[in-house]
């Protein structure tokens, strides 16, 4: 193929005529501020840009397609798809419409700066101004949309920019820019300035619009009678060379090829009735994963690209209903959102096994007790801390057989036996959670801690309110023994057993007291029924909280004391918090009297 010359002014007009559209799995815009600003300046100085690619429509558009962002939505007949080059195009197309919400673009002309409070610029620099609103519903600043003041400035609004025949909007922004400098009546000297004035600027502008509309964006084109597949393979390899395309790109261009349906838009439906799923992972790497279990491949990229995707779309309203009901399983454990979920392996498996576990009666509760118990292992084991996808892969098909009811060759149903977390993996032990990394990090043991505390309501210290999923983000993480406490000892304060999830408090001169001085001050409790509640709802031990003493004390003495009161409260929280996941791995409710009771030496 031959590369075609074509003006901006005619990508322009086939913009607006929606003459020329986008395949429905192209991206989205992406450039940012920088980017658009350089494209810009490579036009207006009339440097190469680069090819583009178009597939030419005939009678029917292979793809399903959309208009180029805020572009006019004019149901007429399209001539084009734009394979490669959206952002460039789009990206133009917005500048000269000036149409971008928080910036506005203009064009910096240095013979035209009379102002002297900005520093200089380069000559033909392409300039954007952060735009934001004030209460009074005025954008701002305000000189943005003076044109006095912006040529003042030298600054040139790219709208007027724009290959149209705009000749009056011109005309009008020029009065509104001199006015300032217009003469009175009988000042000869002055009236000539201004009308020098006047035509300086007036072309200036008509240098720029000459050179833009005339500019060559040339392009390579595809006919019409391309078949869709070698379409969507030119696609992905010339996307792939320039800016690597995700997975979920390239298979919604699969499905595309393959069922003209756009994946695009069932993913938005889906989130549309299910926000709720949003919470938990990207909605497209949820997809594909649990898509890829149902088909019986792993749960990743290898098994997203080797399976069917036909049987992906057929099959949909099965993935649907098993993601939704993956979110509210996840819910139901206190589990409410991607930062506090420990892993993310299970979420995927979950959702697949709903495809088998029914909606009702005993063998739903039968089953969730089978989730409830793997998913506690998941987060207290070391199962999923590598090779996260083929484990996934081995538990699914491990517990599909105990939901299905399936027999071994000897007869002998399946049971958690045969389950590889289960069975090959044990619970952590109390003294590697004195080790979990602070858990606002990314780490399966350190998020683990807190997940115990939220699935028991993780009662704000301040309020009392209970953790659910409207609060949750309201919540910080909170340092229960203080952090400047700890940090003037030199001690590590980050560690998920130090860490409450709460509601924020400012008062932080009083965060060098001992702990439950500083808490009890901190958050005003008076009764100690409410100290005992509150802490406890966090698996806080009370009485290893509240040694405390250390004023008065030599530094040596007192970080050697603070040191060991430390080591004692995070020993004591591990057996609780060890405790409590051994009930929920075993399949148990649960609640802080169950913890803190039955003889249990840390009782209170």
């Amino acid at each position: 193929m031959e590369a075609r010359n074509r003006k901006i002014s005619d990508w322009y007009g086939k913009v607006e005529r929606a003459e020329i559209k986008l395949p429905r799995f192209q991206r989205f815009e992406a450039w940012d501020r920088s980017r658009i600003c350089s494209l810009v300046e490579t036009v207006i100085n009339n440097l190469p840009l680069g090819i583009t690619l178009i597939l030419e429509v005939g009678d029917k558009e292979k793809f399903v397609s959309r208009h180029l962002s805020t572009a006019p939505e004019i149901d007429g007949r399209v001539y084009e798809h734009l394979l490669d080059g959206q952002q460039r195009l789009t990206a133009l197309w917005r500048v000269f419409q000036n149409n971008y919400e928080w910036e506005t673009y203009f064009i910096y002309l240095k013979a035209l700066d009379e102002y002297d409070g900005d520093a200089e610029m380069e000559d033909h620099t392409a300039y954007w101004r952060g735009r934001y609103y004030k209460k009074n519903g005025e954008r701002y600043p305000l000189w943005c949309d003076a044109p006095a003041q912006t040529l003042r400035r030298g600054l040139i609004p790219a709208n007027l920019l724009r290959p149209e025949d705009i000749q009056n909007e011109i005309d009008a922004w020029l009065k509104q820019a001199l006015e300032p400098v217009q003469a009175q009546p009988g000042d000869s000297a002055g009236i000539e300035a201004y009308y020098q004035k006047k035509q300086e600027v007036s072309d200036a502008i008509k240098d720029l619009r000459s050179v833009i509309a005339n500019y060559n964006l040339p392009y390579l084109s595809l006919p019409a009678h391309t078949e869709k597949s070698v379409a969507l393979n030119v696609f992905i390899n010339m996307n792939t060379n320039s800016k690597p395309l995700s997975t979920y790109d390239i298979i919604v261009a699969e499905v595309e090829s393959v069922m003209g349906r756009s994946l695009h838009d069932l993913e938005e439906i889906l989130i549309a009735k299910s926000p709720e799923i949003a919470h938990y992972e990207e909605p497209s790497k949820l997809i594909l994963n649990t898509a890829a279990l149902l088909q019986n491949q792993l749960p990743n990229q290898r098994g997203a690209w080797d399976m069917d995707k036909r049987e992906m779309v057929n099959h949909w309203a099965t993935l649907e209903k098993g993601l939704q009901r993956m979110a509210r399983f996840l819910k139901s454990e206190g589990i409410f959102d991607a930062n506090r979920l420990p892993t993310n392996a299970v979420l995927a498996v979950i959702a697949a096994l709903y495809r088998d576990i029914p909606e009702s009666g005993d063998k739903l509760g039968q089953d969730e007790l089978l989730l409830k118990r793997y998913t506690w292992n998941a987060f207290f084991t070391d199962r999923y801390e590598n090779s996260a996808a083929t484990h996934a892969f081995s538990d699914f098909n491990a517990l599909r057989r105990i939901v299905c009811g399936e027999k071994k060759a000897d007869g002998a149903t399946f049971g958690i036996q045969d389950v590889p977390i289960f069975a090959e993996h044990t619970m952590v032990e109390a003294e590697e959670l004195m080790t979990a990394e602070w858990p606002k990090r990314a780490s399966i043991r350190g998020r683990a801690v807190l997940a115990v505390a939220c699935r028991l309501g993780a009662l704000d210290f301040s309020t009392g309110e209970r953790l659910d999923k409207n609060n949750i983000g309201d919540r910080h993480y909170h340092h229960i023994f203080p952090d400047a406490l700890l940090k003037e000892a030199e001690i590590d304060s980050f560690l998920a057993l130090n860490c409450a999830l709460i509601t924020d408090k400012t008062n932080i001169s009083i965060g060098r007291k001992d702990p439950l001085v500083y808490l009890k001050d901190r958050y005003q409790w008076t009764l100690e029924g409410i100290v005992n509640e509150r802490l406890q709802s966090h698996l806080i031990p009370i009485d290893e909280l509240s040694n405390g003493g250390y004023e008065g004390l030599g530094d040596s003495e007192k970080n050697e004391k603070l040191a060991s009161d430390f080591n004692v409260f995070l020993s004591a929280r591990a057996e609780l918090i060890s405790k409590a996941a051994r009930r929920l791995a075993e399949g148990h409710q649960l609640s802080t009297g169950e913890i803190y009771s039955h003889g249990d030496p840390l009782s209170t």
